[in-house]
This record gives structure tokens, C-alpha cells and sequence, in this order.
């Protein structure tokens, strides 16, 4: 990692301070000791520890299956996109095909008319009027000539009349796949605004003190999963340097530390997870799916003690989250609704595997 890098993180860690989601104490980006647990008050009607963690874990479900449904709209919409440059593409060679056969069929009328004028008689007619029969043997010769073309000009006719045929069904086909897409788009859409709605919903219930109760829980159950992942020993065997490409890729995710989370986002203000991953590739010259699922499906898989700043790493069984390694077991990603671009503890979430783009 370069010392402009190792600058940015260290002034991140010092910005959220006492937040212990980045590692365990005693090893790389440790806190100085867990976060404190929440106490509750003497109040009879204090809603307790218990009460808050069962409003965590329904959050963290609403905003795990807005997540989902935001990858679902992702993928439509790259898919919309493909589609529609395929419309374009297949309406230019319908354009072409037409003023081709435009062309071919002047050619052909041409030719017929040509040919209707020198067959007024039988050749035997013509043969026995003829002053010169050597020129009308080479007249005859360049008839059959005549007519040879004529086929090839007919056939080629035909073929330009049958690809405007396919042409324009596939451009049919593609329509009704883009209408199906946009329908797809809509519905995950709407989805994607319901779980939002219904987590901010469920959070706006909250007294003052009870979302500062949620905040630490929500940093505790990070902390903890942080320091599972570096307690068995995984930090001392990931010691691989960065490529060139990945070095790109790491220095644009964490210049967007900062910025908000917003589903559907690519940036340059704000990004939602896979956004940010995408668009940090694309910067380094490697483009890559847009989606967390796909970039999962399609990026080279690698060994996680192999794994070095630049490739992304992939959470939960769904493959619904992704953040780009920085080294030194940190991530930066783009969290969910309500939080911004963010250093984070690279095992603060369940990992389902790691992928390289520039394998």
C-alpha cells in the first residue's frame, strides 16, 4: 500500500475514533478495547438491550433484502442498456438493408428491361436476319453473361430481402425483452423503496437514546465478527502486494470515503455497493459487472490468504454485498441507506469468497 493510501486510512481510523469495527486488540487497526455495553436506564418503560438487538436484526433484514432488490434493479438496467444498443445496431442495418435493396432492386428492373429489348425474336430469327453471324455470336455470348448476372443480381436480392426479414425480427425479439426488462426494473424498484421505507419506518420509532443503543449494537456485532475473522491467524497469511491496476482501483474507492450511500448510484457523489466496486475499476482501466452477483459469477475467484488490495471481496450466501480490499485487513464499501462510503473491518460481515478483476 502506498503512503498516500496508508495517509487516507490512518486519517479515516482517526475519524471514527473509537469504533471498533476495524479489528480485534492487538493486531492491524485494533481498538484499544470493545466497544462498552449498552446499560440500560432505571425507567420502567426503557425498551431493553434485548427489545433494541431484535430491532438490529430487523433492520439488518430489511436492508439485506433492499440490497438484493437493488441488485436485481442494477441488473436490469445494464441489461436495458444492452438491449437498446442492440435495437440501435439492428435498426442501422435495417436502414442499410434497405437502401441496398433499393439499389439492387433498380439494377434488376434495369437489367430486365435490357434484356426484354434484346429478346424481341428467337435467336434462330435473329441468327438468319443477322448481316454479321460472328457478331451475333458474340452478342449471344454476352447475353448468357447478361443473364448469369442477373441471377447472381436476383439472388443477392433475395438474401438482403431475407436478412431485413431476420433483422427485423430480432429487433422485435429484442423490444419484447426490454419491455419484459423494464417491468423487471419497476418491480424491484418498488421493492427496493419498500424495505427502505420500512427500515426507516422502524428506525424513526426510536427514541434518541435507544438509536444511540442500536448504533453500538450495530457496532458490537461488528466488532465481534472482526475479531473471529483476524483471531484465526487469516491477517499473517494475506501479505500479497497490489497490481498496478489494483493500486488505481484501491486509491479511487477510498477518495470516496465520505460520500453517501444511494441505491442505484454510480457516483460521482454518492454509490450504492457494487457502484462503487465498478466505477473503482473502471477507473483503473478494467471494466467489470455492475452487479455484486455478477462480478461474483463472472471475476476469478482467489484464495482469501491470497487475496491483496484491489479485489473485491463478496458477503453473504446471496452474494448481495461487495467492498474493495484496501490491505491490512480493512475494506472500503458503500454500507446501505443512511450511511456513507466508509473503512471498515474486512470480516465485519459473513465472506463469501474473494474475486479478481485483473486476474
Amino acid at each position: 500500500m502506498g503512503t498516500g493510501k496508508r495517509g487516507l486510512i490512518a486519517t479515516a481510523v482517526t475519524v471514527i475514533g473509537a469504533v471498533a469495527v476495524l479489528s480485534a486488540p492487538g493486531t492491524a487497526f485494533a481498538a484499544p478495547s470493545p466497544p462498552p455495553t449498552p446499560t440500560p436506564t432505571a425507567s420502567p418503560s426503557t425498551v431493553t438491550n434485548k427489545d433494541i438487538e431484535a430491532v438490529r436484526q430487523q433492520l439488518d433484514a430489511l436492508y439485506h433484502d433492499a440490497a438484493v432488490a437493488t441488485d436485481a434493479y442494477n441488473a436490469a438496467e445494464e441489461k436495458a442498456e444492452e438491449q437498446s444498443a442492440q435495437i440501435v445496431a439492428l435498426a442501422k442495418k435495417i436502414v442499410k438493408g434497405q437502401e441496398k435493396l433499393a439499389k439492387l432492386k433498380a439494377r434488376a428492373g434495369a437489367a430486365a428491361a435490357a434484356q426484354y429489348r434484346a429478346n424481341g425474336l428467337p435467336d434462330e430469327a435473329r441468327l438468319m436476319l443477322s448481316d454479321d453471324p460472328q457478331a451475333f455470336l458474340d452478342g449471344t455470348g454476352r447475353v448468357l453473361q447478361g443473364q448469369r448476372a442477373t441471377k447472381a443480381l436476383i439472388a443477392e436480392l433475395t438474401r438482403t430481402q431475407q436478412d431485413l426479414k431476420q433483422y427485423a425480427a430480432d429487433a422485435s425479439a429484442q423490444w419484447s425483452k426490454l419491455e419484459a426488462g423494464r417491468k423487471a426494473k419497476a418491480a424491484a424498484k418498488k421493492k427496493v423503496e419498500q424495505q427502505i421505507a420500512a427500515a426507516e419506518k422502524l428506525e424513526s420509532q426510536l427514541e434518541k437514546k435507544e438509536r444511540e443503543r442500536l448504533a453500538e449494537l450495530e457496532e458490537q456485532a461488528a466488532h465481534k465478527a472482526q475479531s473471529a475473522w483476524l483471531d484465526s491467524g487469516i491477517l499473517a497469511e494475506i501479505n500479497a502486494k497490489a497490481s498496478e491496476a489494483g493500486k488505481t482501483a484501491a486509491d479511487y474507492a477510498t477518495t470516496q470515503i465520505g460520500k453517501p450511500y444511494v441505491w442505484g448510484a454510480e457516483g460521482p457523489d454518492s454509490y450504492d455497493c457494487s457502484g462503487l466496486t465498478s466505477q473503482a475499476w473502471a477507473a483503473a482501466g478494467k471494466p467489470i459487472p455492475r452487479t455484486s452477483q455478477e462480478q461474483w459469477k463472472q471475476l476469478k475467484h482467489v484464495d482469501i490468504k491470497d487475496m491483496r488490495p484491489g479485489d473485491l471481496i463478496i458477503y453473504f450466501d446471496d452474494a448481495s454485498h461487495v467492498a474493495m480490499y484496501v490491505g491490512e485487513g480493512a475494506i472500503v464499501h458503500a454500507p446501505r441507506p443512511g450511511r456513507t462510503v466508509t473503512l471498515a473491518g474486512a470480516g465485519s460481515m459473513p465472506i463469501l469468497g474473494v474475486v479478481r478483476p485483473d486476474a
